[in-house]
């Protein structure tokens, strides 16, 4: 199966990279990778670990640069369009490469078709996760896209258009969830991060089983959805959705988790076979 992974920036991206090259070595394969080029001038970081091959894609902040860019990589996927780049992976990881070899095989599967979508990234948590936590979400939630009422926020569906909420298949986030050792619940996308205790209370009382806050994952799930792609968000959290507190975040040690996530991840992936199981 082909999985596109979409993060914001390319440290995430690389996070994710790292651990499925991570997996790839403790089962003693050796996994092809490439970079490939995408329109847009974007690039994906393509990992070939039979019977999976990830594409990792950083595509920007927020929910319409994630829309934008998971939607292209997706088309570029159907046209084939998507073309080798100049450069093959190292096996030290990613931004180690070798001008001039980029892997033909792993070029070759451009024109096969992606059958998941994942947003993923580190982001803020609530309650029940911790720092340090790996997220996957049960449900992809537009938090804040609506409009400000006399009687408090409505989302755009009580308005009568439109979205908030994407579903990843249950079967695959129990198993992805089990595999990472990973919470389970709501991932709410918002375009403005939340810095106050009374905004994180508020969210809490709309989406009772938020358990993680970032940005892009409704945008992913929009374009995935467009394109009949089933979707997955995997959140590692760096830190406490409330009161801004730059001192308590922990970008690092949540890469970390993220790439430990990556690492255990692609034998459940491997193994589901669909939206119906």
């Amino acid at each position: 199966m082909r999985v596109l992974v979409v993060t914001a920036v390319p440290a995430e991206r690389d996070a994710v990279v790292r651990g499925v090259r991570a997996a790839a070595a403790e089962s003693a394969d050796t996994p092809a990778a490439a970079e490939v080029s995408v329109p847009g001038g974007r690039t994906l970081h393509r990992v070939v670990r039979p019977p999976l091959t990830m594409d990792a894609l950083a595509a920007g902040v927020g929910p319409a640069a994630a829309a934008a860019a998971t939607a292209t990589a997706l088309t570029a996927a159907e046209l084939g369009t998507a073309e080798p780049g100049t450069a093959e992976l190292d096996a030290a990881g990613p931004g180690t490469a070798r001008p001039g070899t980029a892997r033909r095989d792993a070029a070759r599967l451009d024109a096969a078709p992606y059958g998941l979508v994942v947003s993923a990234g580190i982001g803020g948590g609530f309650t029940p996760a911790p720092l340090g936590t790996v997220v996957v979400a049960e449900a992809i939630v537009a938090a804040d896209l609506g409009a400000e009422t006399p009687d408090g926020f409505a989302a755009v569906t009580d308005l009568g258009f439109g979205t908030v909420e994407h579903l990843p298949p249950p079967a695959l986030v129990r198993a992805v969830a089990e595999a990472a050792g990973a919470v389970r619940g709501a991932v709410l996308t918002v375009s403005t991060v939340t810095g106050s205790a009374g905004r994180a209370t508020e969210l809490l009382r709309r989406h009772p089983r938020a358990a993680a806050e970032a940005m892009e994952g409704f945008g992913v799930a929009e374009a995935a959805a467009a394109h009949g792609m089933p979707v997955l968000e995997v959140r590692a959290i760096s830190n406490t959705v409330g009161p801004r507190d730059r001192a308590a975040w922990r970008i690092g040690e949540a890469l970390d988790a993220l790439a430990g996530a990556f690492r255990d991840l692609p034998p459940a992936l491997a193994t589901w076979k669909g939206p119906s199981t």
